[in-house]
């Protein structure tokens, strides 16, 4: 029992990371990104490829930051021309290209059939205490996301960005250029769900394209909009209450039993979205948000 939470709070800890860049770029700038998932793909099959020719971890990690903000640089250039729900239509696209790249390319991402054998974090380490190990590296790097994202909402460049957000056409009015903040706010979001990616292909020792469908992006939308758009401390809460749905529907087996084990998939789904209906009916700021609004 004591390896499934670990497990669980491994898990969470990456999506705290993801749901951090995403709030940075839809939460305090107004990019609505439905590409996220297509950055921590990049970043899982660097690390994976990388590690594949003996490349060690501490080279690995920022690489694949590298790459995965170097893939968001074209995708803000897009997103000059284009308003917010047609670059949500483009960066979704733009996920689903990853995706099927990962699939076709076998020389390279060995197509369908995966990755395997990805040398583990601290395999010095086994059992428990590498878990442990992994567990702490992700608090670690959710620590320094959460002390860069909190010196940004309080600069100028956070002051920027959210007044970006709420009227970008005023923000051209005082002669501010709109674009280039966000293809930068673009490449930091990227950045961090690169470095997530790093660490789930460490971390799970296998990865394959179906593994970054659209879904996780969805899912992360979701754990921002539960904790609260635009608070830091939403990103972490939402998190958190995304993945007490998500595991602990699974119990619901336990509750239903004449329901099968094909069928319980959608039903756990369903209820993660009916909290998110919930959430959005009753507590549109989310639970970090402002409660003095309604």
């Amino acid at each position: 029992m004591d390896a499934y939470l670990i497990a669980i709070a491994i898990i969470g800890a990456l999506y705290v990371l993801l749901a951090l860049g995403l709030n940075l770029q839809y939460g305090l700038t107004g990019i609505v990104n439905f590409g996220h998932v297509g950055f921590f793909c990049v970043g899982a099959y660097t690390t994976a490829i990388l590690c594949e020719h003996g490349v060690p971890m501490v080279v690995t990690f920022p690489l694949a930051a590298l790459l995965a903000m170097l893939a968001a640089w074209p995708l803000g250039l897009v997103s000059i021309r284009l308003r917010e729900d047609y670059f949500a239509i483009v960066s979704l696209g733009f996920s689903e290209v990853v995706r099927l790249v990962a699939t076709s390319e076998r020389w390279l991402t060995n197509g369908v059939q995966g990755i395997a054998g990805i040398p583990k974090m601290f395999g010095m380490l086994t059992g428990t205490p590498q878990a442990l190990a992994v567990l702490g590296l992700l608090v670690v790097l959710n620590l320094i996301a959460i002390a860069a994202m909190w010196r940004i909402v309080r600069s100028p460049f956070g002051r920027m960005i959210e007044a970006i957000r709420d009227n970008e056409e005023a923000v051209k009015a005082l002669g501010k250029d709109p674009a280039g903040f966000k293809i930068q706010v673009l490449v930091l979001g990227a950045g961090l769900a690169g470095i997530a990616g790093a660490v789930y292909a460490r971390y799970i020792g296998f990865i394959a394209p179906e593994q970054f469908v659209p879904l996780m992006t969805f899912q992360i939308w979701m754990a921002i909009i539960m904790g609260g758009v635009g608070r830091i401390s939403g990103a972490l809460v939402g998190a958190v209450i995304l993945m007490f749905f998500l595991e602990g529907s699974r119990f619901l087996r336990d509750l239903l039993p004449f329901i099968s084990e094909v069928s319980m998939a959608s039903v756990r789904l369903g209820v993660v979205g009916l909290a998110l209906i919930l959430f959005t009916m009753y507590r549109p700021q989310g639970l970090m948000g402002d409660f003095t609004r309604k």
